[in-house]
């Protein structure tokens, strides 16, 4: 079985989150005997792992990816799980996002014919819904078994412009906060019997959008602090509201904290009366640019695509931030992202088989 054969026989599964569509059974056989499989299933998600010690050294590298997809909505050309090929183009649900990362590892680690150490793969059938239940939970049995790996390479989409132009060596974490400023509702002939909040937080609003709450570094851009909802009143024209509710999220990098952004809004607010509240949907990670993982991929790149990769720590978040939380040097490299979730998502039967090729020349010379 070719890889591409292997990428449209995953594109078959109708493995909306959290349904592998019986994709996990399917690729148990195709990895075989000489892999070990461990099932973490929790709730109504499966968690898979498989691993297969080549020598004694500790050494131990793991791909991942999650077999979930989103669905498929509304508005296709063609039938978003037939996975048809035409003019080298591949259009179906999960073809970026990310099954055909999912078929190059799995492609590469069944053929690997030698590996100083340890190789394993970790998928899950919810990343792309709430996740509680995914790769969290099978890193947390991992570690109680002592089995956590060393290195990491989660194969989500992570080109721009040109395949194999940006691996992530690390993810942004994400803080929301929701802020309440209090005021005495009454009628707008009579503002000096009111105290009206949107007046009051008129003057704190230009300190706090889009200030950037450090100064970035040689991994992450500054974490900016964005304003995501603002609301007052009642629409209506003579009455001033009694309260002003505003939201914001700010995706940051290891130079700010949940912590820090809240000593921000209090600094800005203190004059003020409010009920304030954050809430961190997840945390940052960031892998060393000289780890022996982002390395090799980095020579696994130019030596089978021919490009100079860059190291980006872009765009929303992922399962790689559970990696680092358990101190696992991980980095992701897939295919263009540029359709991800999209109707019409494809890839290209050439960016298939050159992930497919790097993978191959990663173990070989890790």
């Amino acid at each position: 079985m070719t890889v591409i054969e292997l990428f449209q026989k995953l594109l078959r599964f109708k493995s909306v989150t959290p349904d592998d569509d019986g994709a996990f059974d399917f690729i148990e056989e195709y990895l075989g005997e000489e892999w070990t499989c461990i099932n973490i299933d929790r709730e109504d998600t499966k968690n898979r792992f498989y691993y297969k010690k080549f020598n004694d050294n500790p050494q131990h590298l793991c791909f991942a990816g999650h077999i979930d997809v989103v669905p498929p909505g509304e508005g296709w050309d063609v039938d978003p799980f037939a996975a048809d090929i035409i003019d080298g183009v591949i259009t179906a649900r999960g073809t970026q996002d990310m099954k055909s990362g999912d078929a190059a590892f799995l492609y590469a680690c069944k053929h690997a014919q030698n590996f100083d150490g340890t190789l394993s793969i970790l998928m899950t059938s919810d990343e792309e819904g709430e996740g509680t239940y995914g790769t969290i939970k099978a890193l947390e049995h991992l570690k109680e078994i002592d089995f956590i790996p060393q290195y990491a390479v989660v194969a989500e989409p992570t080109c721009e412009d040109v395949f194999g132009d940006a691996i992530k060596v690390g993810r942004r974490g994400s803080i929301n906060g929701y802020i309440t400023i209090k005021g005495k509702q009454g009628h707008a002939a009579y503002p000096e019997k009111c105290i009206n909040p949107v007046h009051n937080f008129a003057h704190v609003l230009p300190k706090i959008a889009g200030h950037n709450l450090d100064d970035g570094d040689e991994y992450f851009a500054p974490s900016k602090m964005v304003i995501t909802d603002i609301r007052g009143g009642m629409q209506v024209t003579n009455v001033t509201p009694n309260e002003l509710k505003l939201m914001f999220n700010v995706r940051n990098s290891t130079n700010t904290t949940r912590e820090s952004v809240e000593e921000f809004i209090h600094k800005n607010l203190e004059d003020l009366e409010y009920d304030f509240r954050t809430t961190q949907g997840s945390f940052p990670f960031v892998t060393n640019k000289e780890s022996k993982v982002v390395k090799a991929m980095e020579t696994s790149i130019q030596k089978v695509l021919g490009v100079t990769t860059k190291h980006s720590t872009a765009g929303g978040t992922s399962d790689a931030r559970y990696f680092g939380a358990f101190g696992i040097e991980a980095i992701e490299f897939g295919v263009i992202n540029d359709t991800i979730h999209s109707v019409g998502e494809r890839t290209t039967v050439k960016e298939v088989e050159g992930l497919t090729d790097v993978y191959v020349d990663l173990i070989k010379n890790f």
